[in-house]
């Protein structure tokens, strides 16, 4: 199916001292969906210290819908996990949560981001006789954990085993007596602790609360580990906090408009970042303001109500379009953009159009969403997008295309408006962006978020593809 966005590619979800523990674990998938739709899986623990799991590729609903498969996942304590696989076969054996025997007992780990020397450390393991039995980072960490003396704590083995990664990762592990989650040093992937009665949730994101009832307690810091057991909740800063680097696209596209991260609403941020945009690039002619849905909506909201223009629904998404549609003619090819969106040509005809959108990566939908609205009866289209022009790769847990490919990194902006036939197009400043979350401008000795997308600069040293190891494709199918 026709598709050009970036991907985030994982959520997690974990959950400790709850009778109902992979039910809610269930609930919380569903709710992060949005992370990755290629596989998911769950892990249970229960009183006896028995792991059950059940993981399978497809969406949350359609693998953890059956009572059978329910039932099965007893237990008090369970993690879950979604998956985006970024290039190569969807396999089973990639599907997360991992679990397994070791000798300190049972483990199960999942795991949300990227480490850039997953390549240099997987190679030194597998010198030792180590056996990898996936392509994912996290067994990397499965295999730190598991190769250290017997007698040394499960505490003691995780912090030694994540003090040899580099790169940017959230992850949730557990075992029959401990919830455990921990962010990278720059904080660079959300994660969040969350409570329900008497029970503990560490996750990606708050919306994944808010459908079990859960409260927002606070995000964990860069290099903290929160460690949940019975007794309840100890902080730990485990990995010495760098410089705080979190992934501003979060706000502009990967993280659901109703989530709370950083303190910040990811809708109010994307309202303001909309009226940034107006600011810095207002339309004279605009007669009306149309996202492109569904993640350009807030942003033309804000832009909007800047500009003071009529907000329309000019263009109306289809929700049930599946990801393995077949498309076997070149007419078919070039009708792919409609089977996702469609023109609302009674609010569009004779109108001088203002679409609204979070990025453009290969730029064929953008100029695919141009032709439509032009073929409804634009009289003039000039897109506006809310994140500053997406030159470089993501090293860090998102699926991009190599740099290459990218449309900014290839032209101009004035050289990608003639490419999807805008009449004008402006992207909003990194300044911009920064304002919208709450900065008066980007800091370049720290700017405090990730940006390399945008400026090129990676805050985290890419060992394995300054190595000459191709990275992005070792770690493609990561958790």
């Amino acid at each position: 199916m026709y598709d050009d966005k970036f991907h985030e590619e994982c959520g997690v979800f974990g959950i400790f001292g709850h009778k109902d523990a992979a039910a809610l674990t269930a609930l919380g998938l569903h709710a992060l969906q949005h992370r990755g739709q290629e596989a998911c899986g769950i892990v249970s623990i229960d009183d006896n210290s028995d792991f059950h799991a059940h993981r399978a590729l497809g969406l949350v609903d359609s693998t953890f819908s059956k009572a059978s498969v329910m039932n099965a996942l007893k237990g008090h304590i369970a993690i879950g996990h979604n998956r985006y696989a970024t290039s190569g076969d969807t396999l089973l054996r990639n599907v997360q949560p991992f679990y397994g025997d070791m000798a300190f007992g049972g483990f199960t780990i999942a795991h949300n981001g990227n480490l850039t020397n997953a390549y240099k450390v997987r190679e030194a393991l597998v010198k030792k006789g180590a056996l990898f039995q996936s392509t994912s980072d996290t067994e990397v960490i499965v295999h730190l954990v598991a190769t250290q003396s017997e007698d040394t704590p499960i505490l003691d083995r995780l912090e030694s085993a994540l003090k040899q990664v580099e790169g940017a990762y959230s992850l949730v592990a557990a075992r029959d007596d401990l919830l455990f989650g921990i962010r990278d040093p720059y904080g660079v992937r959300p994660l969040l602790l969350g409570k329900l009665g008497n029970s503990y949730i560490i996750t990606s994101e708050s919306c994944a609360l808010d459908i079990i009832g859960a409260e927002l307690i606070r995000d964990l810091k860069p290099g903290e580990a929160a460690i949940v057991t019975k007794e309840g909740v100890t902080f730990k800063q485990m990995l010495p906090f760098q410089s705080k680097r979190f992934c501003i696209f979060e706000y502009v596209y990967f993280a659901r408009p109703d989530s709370v991260i950083e303190d910040k609403s990811v809708y109010d941020t994307r309202r303001q970042i909309g009226v940034e945009l107006a600011k810095e690039a207002p339309c004279p002619t605009g007669d009306i303001v149309v996202p492109v849905p569904d993640s350009g909506v807030p942003s033309a909201i804000g832009y909007a109500a800047q500009s003071g223009l009529p907000f329309e629904l000019g263009i109306i998404r289809n929700h049930y379009v599946g990801r393995t549609f077949i498309e076997p003619t070149e007419q078919i090819r070039h009708l792919g953009v409609k089977l996702k969106h469609n023109a609302n040509k009674a609010y569009i005809e004779g109108k001088s159009v203002i679409l609204v959108d979070d990025s453009i990566v290969r730029g064929t939908t953008s100029r695919k969403i141009v032709e439509m609205v032009r073929e409804a009866g634009a009289k003039e289209v000039h897109v506006r997008i809310s994140s500053p022009p997406t030159k470089h790769s993501c090293f860090y847990g998102i699926d991009t295309p190599e740099s290459g490919e990218l449309m900014a990194n290839k032209f101009s902006v004035e050289g990608i408006r003639e490419q999807i036939g805008a009449d004008t197009l402006s992207y909003i400043s990194l300044d911009g962006l920064y304002r919208a979350v709450g900065e008066a401008r980007r800091n370049d000795d720290n700017p405090g978020y990730c940006d390399a997308c945008f400026s090129g600069k990676y805050p985290i040293s890419l060992t394995d593809h300054d190595d000459g190891h191709p990275e992005k494709r070792i770690s493609s199918l990561l958790g």
